[in-house]
């Protein structure tokens, strides 16, 4: 029985009243979340009947998200970050509310749509990076990678749930009644918010603006350990992200329908499945001394995971249905793989980034992290897409995975200070 609890998430974070409240809150707030992002896009095409019309969502919300989460995290060096969290999360309450009022009110304008989901962008920009900032004010370093685990397990789970709920609630509910549920279940976030103490930051020694951006990447020169946190991060998730090949590979190497369908669903399910499973059996996460070896096996397994992706594709196309239907399992446990060690390595990765970076720029540096961990997948769908058409998906996805091997071996070799990092469990106790 103790080693199973040893193997299970690691709960003591939530001993920590604060902490525990804003867990509690995003599990209602996360499904809430999810709603809108399906939401949106359904509406826009129900508008439009254009996909292209739904694709401008990726960009309508990668720019706010690139400069408000720069910007964000130069407010949250600054500001009192239990304010900025009060202000931003009252954001996208309205946000919401106006989704809510448009929809009710037969609105047919995209552009009213796609500029309401830019503001919504902007304000989640500004309080991420805030929100990851406030943890190490309110636990000890020891407990960061679990509690940086139990937050990504909430989140990979509202990923898959939130879909599937906003499915069956369009057709009955229409998407007005999707927005207002968005909009109530943020208010017990802002429930949580409300009860945390003031969070000053400690040793502000800049202001606001394009200056202290780039400070915080000066800072980042300095530090070749938090550098690489980003740098490994780019590696994995810009060559070994193949989520643009699944409608393809879906129709053609499974033989799904060419309009989606249960093995495309299962595809986009299988990676956020894995993390949800990793966090589940995050235990160990809290036991690892050394965290930058960690996130290096991590991102490893990841890779190794999305090259036995490519391998059964391509395996899939040379064989008959049920031999197809052998590779689509293993094709999903590789992906359900991927998604656990990702789970873990950004659990390594953040905290690596709370602790070991003054407070002074934390805000900052989770501001450069929220636009690496959105901007990356999106970098990921242009290069697979592009290599698909050259090579073949079964290529692509493979080939990406060993270049995730050979990207991390070398980086890890050229700066050797990252694999050597380990947590100062001294500091921890003290």
């Amino acid at each position: 029985m103790r080693r199973l609890r040893g193997m299970v998430a690691d709960t003591r974070p939530l001993r920590n009243d604060n902490f525990r409240r804003l867990w509690t809150a995003n599990i209602v707030t996360v499904v809430g979340a999810q709603l809108t992002v399906v939401a949106v896009p359904a509406q826009i095409y129900a508008v439009t009947g254009s996909s292209a019309y739904v694709g401008l969502t990726g960009l309508f919300g990668l720019v706010p998200l690139v400069v408000f989460g720069l910007w964000g995290g130069a407010l949250a060096d600054v500001f009192d970050r239990r304010t900025i969290l009060l202000v931003t999360t009252t954001g996208l309450i309205a946000t919401s509310v106006l989704f809510w009022v448009q929809a009710a009110a037969g609105n047919t304008n995209v552009w009213l749509l796609l500029g309401l989901f830019s503001v919504q962008q902007a304000f989640f920009a500004v309080n991420q990076p805030t929100r990851s900032a406030v943890l190490p004010r309110l636990l000890e370093p020891e407990l960061l990678p679990a509690a940086n685990s139990l937050n990504m397990t909430v989140f990979q789970a509202g990923a898959i749930g939130g879909p599937l709920i906003a499915g069956v609630l369009i057709p009955v509910l229409g998407f007005g009644w999707l927005y207002l549920i968005d909009a109530v279940t943020l208010f017990a976030t802002m429930s949580a918010v409300v009860r945390l103490p003031r969070l000053p930051v400690e040793g502000v020694t800049t202001t606001p603006g394009l200056r202290s951006v780039v400070e915080g990447f000066s800072y980042l020169r300095g530090h070749p350990v938090l550098l690489m946190s980003f740098v490994v991060d780019l590696i994995a998730m810009v060559f070994g992200m193949p989520r643009a090949l699944f409608p393809e590979i879906a129709h053609l190497s499974f033989g799904g329908p060419d309009s989606g369908g249960l093995v495309f669903a299962l595809l986009f399910a299988a990676i956020p499945a894995g993390a949800v499973v990793g966090g589940v059996f995050s235990g160990w996460v809290s036991r690892v001394d050394r965290q930058g070896l960690a996130v290096i096996v991590c991102i490893l397994v990841w890779g190794a995971a999305m090259t036995g992706f490519g391998i059964a594709v391509g395996l899939a196309d040379r064989g008959s249905a049920s031999w197809q239907h052998t590779m689509l399992l293993v094709a999903l446990l590789m992906l359900t793989v991927g998604g656990a060690a990702d789970m873990a390595s950004a659990a390594f990765r953040t905290s690596m980034l709370q602790s070991a970076a003054a407070d002074s720029v934390r805000g900052r540096l989770q501001g450069v992290f929220i636009v690496v961990v959105a901007g990356g997948p999106r970098v990921a769908d242009v290069v697979h897409g592009a290599a698909a058409a050259a090579v073949g998906t079964a290529a692509a996805a493979a080939g990406g995975g060993v270049l995730v091997i050979v990207g991390t071996v070398v980086a890890a070799l050229a700066v050797p200070s990252f694999v050597r990092y380990r947590i100062n469990r001294q500091l921890a106790t003290d």
